[in-house]
């Protein structure tokens, strides 16, 4: 697996050159400026109800109340640990009902640039055939809601283990690569419904290819971490390398 995640990281690379190469930008800022900007209102509101949710919990459970009768300085650090620790946990939730958002409603642009990418990585015609680019967005959606439904019961879980004191400390990782995995799967299903597999197949295929579908994931976090940059290109630069990442011609990948 550590190997995938590395092909994964590294299509990253090749996914900037083939842009570069082949002159791809307008498909890379067009949705990506718009993503940026729905990215920015929508985690200003959601870290609005992120903290007003703890506060809720910290009153409705008395732990405000005994701590400032206690003023227990370790109670009151473990408290406040656990609180920083459930806030991010619910960042991460609320990003993740919003990156599914996204990919429902970026699944035209994704999936025509992804076959755009297929297409003059192997020197096809470039013909654009719209009922298959309709069916590619129909797949992307159902796969977004489908990852959506199981991502939001691991997070659960993972949440809950969250309001354990220190122990909920790890599961900021968990729920890091549960997130990376399932947005590096909706990714890698725009190849394999190119290939004409069923969901189920897909859903085997990336299973036991997991790597590639966290390696995607993770760097498309981490240009997260840029800011207005990143999060324009992230998105696009997604859907280009994890293309790549599952390509089998290797001698053209690296010629790109």
């Amino acid at each position: 697996m550590f190997k995938e995640i590395i092909t994964a990281i590294q299509s990253y690379i090749r996914a900037h050159r083939f842009i570069v190469k082949n002159k791809l930008w307008k498909w890379i800022w067009i949705p990506g400026i718009i993503y940026c900007i729905l990215f920015i209102v929508s985690m200003y509101f959601f870290g609005k109800t992120a903290n007003a949710f703890i506060d809720w919990i910290m009153t409705v459970t008395g732990i405000t109340k005994w701590l400032d009768e206690t003023r227990s300085g370790i109670f009151g650090f473990l408290v406040t640990l656990s609180g920083i620790v459930l806030w991010i946990i619910q960042m991460l939730f609320y990003f993740s009902l919003f990156k599914y958002i996204w990919l429902i409603v970026g699944s035209p642009v994704f999936a025509y640039l992804s076959e755009k990418t297929d297409t003059i990585l192997h020197g096809k015609t470039d013909s654009f055939n719209k009922a298959k680019w309709l069916k590619d967005i129909l797949r992307g959606i159902s796969i977004a809601l489908r990852n959506a439904l199981w991502q939001t019961v691991y997070l659960i879980g993972i949440f809950l283990l969250s309001l354990i004191p220190v122990a909920g400390i790890f599961t900021i990782l968990l729920a890091l690569l549960v997130e990376c995995y399932y947005y590096g799967f909706s990714m890698l299903d725009y190849t394999c419904e190119r290939k004409n597999w069923s969901a189920s197949k897909s859903v085997d295929y990336i299973a036991n290819h997991k790597g590639l579908a966290i390696g995607n994931g993770l760097i498309f976090y981490l240009m997260q971490l840029v800011p207005v940059l990143g999060w324009v290109l992230a998105p696009s630069y997604a859907v280009v390398a994890a293309t790549l990442s599952m390509q089998s011609d290797q001698k053209k990948l690296a010629t790109i």
